[in-house]
């Protein structure tokens, strides 16, 4: 873990690589003493403002989880009082998640994210945390399942039979739209992000404040079939290991996005003060929220109707608060919500292809670094649409939503507890001792990035089979050993970082191959 492991091999290492330990060492630790972006971009670029930051992080988080999930967890529980309780679990593990990404994005407030702290802190093996990562990164198709579930829920709005290919071409021309509005016309998808945003509030305001009726008995269903599920709340409760943690990730899924300032930090306007309001303000709203429809859902829908309806959970819930109506209109509600996700996944991911472009891991660095033509990495955009679309026409028919759940949450929770590790390491004397000056300017606690560190190593282990997907790291430690390793053993060079500038403006790290001698 630490970047200095002894005198002798520091020297032997400044020996063979001195442009990385100049960058490392010296660039990223004057950056953070400073507390200044690594790109020193002036203000004028730095287009993301508060409330831009609020719900960038408030779409990411809220897609179509929150409207249909509800269903999966109870069938995980057992029990009406159990899955709340799961409720709680996710929103409290989110929270610490939260604060770990805080004080990384206060201490390195740069764009990257976990690129970003994973680079910092794992330097040994030479190059291996990066290219880990840029494989997971690369490779993860955050996009595609809330596309194809928005192709689902336009069609249902429309009162057209929804087939494979029908969804799946509404979902690739939803997250095309995505890529276009955000390659070309950077402010108006803010804009619109931002208006979906508050579309989504609403929504879930009115869920949320209509519970009371229902929690009072204002329900369109005759006396008799009225829920009681308050009565006994913790009847049925499952004691299978494996449906708890199923459940959990279902919550969790839910939650996932309070991360997602910290991968374009460098155009945030004064991205320390923004994270440290912007993240608590998000998730404080989203978890009353969340815990508010929950309630509203449980006190309106029967659990054995929310079990084997096969429908969603707020379909139920608007059907009977609402009438049938209601319920149609809740598909157009749902579509927009998977909208607004999916452009705020693909804004961030899009970044995070561009920091990998600037470190130089990926081929043709220079092009998926850049900002050009319109200042906006439209490059980076284009990979992250282009896997989003294999994985959308790819999978053979199924439920598209749960396929995406199962192939990013593994992979993201090895990543979650190895920053958190890194993190808890850098509050240790040896960290100071290996030339690490850590001072942010807002501290987690070691108790929280402990307990944060614990919950992704149990929900790392806790399935006896991991979800499908889960091979992101490995095959990113199978590309280092041939990227970093055998190749310049077979070619007779070693890999050099050396900061350049574009033409652009932007800097970025080219991985240069230097003949041995």
């Amino acid at each position: 873990m630490t970047s200095r492991e002894s005198d002798e091999e520091s020297k032997e290492f400044q020996n063979t690589a001195p442009e990385i330990v100049s960058y490392d060492q010296v660039h990223v630790d004057d950056a953070l003493r400073d507390g200044e972006s690594f790109d020193d971009i002036p203000s004028a670029k730095r287009t993301i403002g508060l409330a831009s930051a609020i719900f960038l992080i408030f779409n990411r988080i809220i897609g179509t989880g929150i409207f249909a999930t509800p269903s999966s967890i109870l069938a995980s529980s057992g029990s009406v009082g159990l899955a709340l309780f799961m409720w709680v679990i996710g929103a409290i593990i989110a929270t610490a998640g939260l604060t770990v990404y805080i004080e990384f994005g206060t201490g390195l407030p740069r764009s990257g994210g976990e690129l970003t702290y994973l680079k910092y802190i794992f330097t040994r093996p030479k190059y291996l945390v990066i290219a880990a990562y840029a494989a997971y990164a690369v490779s993860m198709p955050w996009p595609a399942g809330n596309s194809t579930v928005f192709g689902e829920y336009i069609l249902l709005a429309a009162g057209k039979e929804v087939t494979q290919w029908n969804q799946r071409g509404i979902g690739i021309a939803c997250v095309t739209f995505a890529l276009i509005v955000h390659s070309v016309f950077l402010k108006w998808g803010l804009r619109l992000q931002n208006a979906l945003g508050v579309f989504k509030i609403v929504i879930l305001l009115l869920i949320s404040f209509s519970g009371f009726g229902a929690l009072a008995g204002h329900i369109k269903l005759p006396e008799d079939q009225k829920p009681h599920n308050f009565r006994n709340a913790f009847e049925g409760t499952s004691s299978n290991a494996n449906a708890f943690v199923l459940g959990l990730y279902n919550v969790i899924w839910s939650f996932i996005g309070y991360s997602n300032v910290n991968y374009a930090l460098s155009e945030v306007r004064n991205p320390v003060r923004t994270l440290k309001i912007a993240g608590p303000l998000a998730m404080g709203t989203v978890t009353i929220v969340y815990m508010l429809v929950n309630v509203a859902y449980f006190a309106a829908v029967p659990k054995a109707d929310i079990l084997t309806s096969g429908r969603t959970v707020a379909a139920l819930y608007f059907r009977n608060m609402f009438g049938a109506k209601a319920e149609k209109a809740l598909s157009v509600f749902v579509a927009l919500s998977a909208l607004g996700n999916v452009m705020s996944v693909i804004f961030s991911q899009g970044r995070i292809n561009q920091e990998l472009g600037r470190i130089g891991v990926l081929p043709f660095s220079k092009f998926w670094a850049s900002n050009k033509p319109f200042n906006a990495p439209a490059a980076g955009l284009f990979l992250q649409w282009l896997v989003s679309v294999i994985v959308i026409v790819a999978p053979p028919p199924g439920d598209a939503f749960n396929f995406v759940l199962n192939l990013v949450s593994y992979p993201l929770a090895i990543i979650n507890a190895a920053i958190s590790a890194g993190l808890l390491f850098l509050y240790t004397p040896y960290a100071r001792r290996a030339g690490f000056d850590w001072a942010p300017p807002f501290r987690a606690s070691w108790p929280v990035v402990f307990f944060f560190l614990l919950s992704n190593i149990f929900l790392a282990i806790a399935p006896l089979v991991p979800p499908s997907g889960g091979n992101g790291p490995i095959f990113g430690g199978v590309y280092w050993v041939f990227w970093a390793r055998v190749l310049p053993h077979m070619g007779n060079y070693r890999l050099e970082s050396h900061v350049e500038i574009q033409d652009d403006g932007v800097s970025r790290d080219v991985f240069k191959r230097i003949p041995r001698d």
